[in-house]
């Protein structure tokens, strides 16, 4: 969800219009991709870094936006079951309170939702790895272990990603869950976050779509 900021300043506010812009558009998105089928999705919310290289008074925002706003767009559409992927030890304590929250209320709903918070791409393959091998994956084989990794990588239930979209018009991915998406399209859209629209989705689906029979044929 990248961009807010610039999107922000771009109309004269300040960054913190921006980033309470962007978590209200994410029930928005997540709105959409439920009327396309969309089932598994995974959100990149706040990086490792990020929390570490901004000022104090930005990411307390963020984490105030984190502890109002997000379980609250996820409660009201009755549909996304919450996993969190990162370390929540680098979050405030009312943020983490009300992220567990939601993971517990969640229990049991049809779609799933991952929020990559407090995260790490290095800490989360390396914490995969060796729960797997303390869970006797070294005698496996390489496809074996592989899967092995996978599983216990946080997330829901469906752990590779098929398409990763990144708005903002950075072309990089940014450490978005490299193991996961390793196979992934990758479509970056020049859209700030905030602008993103319901025909920025359909444009980048229906690529998406292109891409896949393109590889198939």
């Amino acid at each position: 969800m990248d961009g807010n900021r610039r999107w922000a300043q771009a109309i004269g506010r300040a960054p913190s219009f921006g980033h309470r812009a962007g978590a209200d558009h994410l029930g928005e998105v997540l709105d959409w991709l439920r009327t396309r089928g969309v089932d598994h999705v995974s959100v990149f919310v706040l990086s490792a870094d990020n929390i570490r290289k901004r000022s104090t008074a930005e990411v307390g925002y963020l984490f105030d936006l984190i502890e109002s706003v997000l379980p609250a767009t996820i409660e009201r559409t009755q549909h996304w079951q919450v996993h969190l992927s990162g370390d929540l030890a680098l979050v405030s304590p009312g943020a983490r309170r009300a992220l567990r929250r939601a993971v517990e209320s969640s229990q049991g709903r049809a779609g799933h939702l991952t929020l990559a918070i407090g995260y790490d791409p290095h800490a989360d393959i390396v914490a995969g790895v060796r729960a797997a091998l303390a869970d006797g994956a070294a005698d496996r084989d390489g496809a074996g272990l592989v899967e092995a990794i996978s599983e216990w990588l946080p997330g829901g239930p469906v752990r590779d990603i098929d398409l990763v979209i990144r708005t903002s018009g950075e072309r990089r991915i940014s450490g978005f869950f490299p193991w996961q998406a390793a196979r992934a399209e990758i479509i970056f859209s020049p859209k700030m976050w905030p602008a993103f629209t319901e025909a920025d989705l359909d444009v980048a689906l229906a690529e998406y779509g292109r891409r896949r029979a393109a590889a198939d044929t």
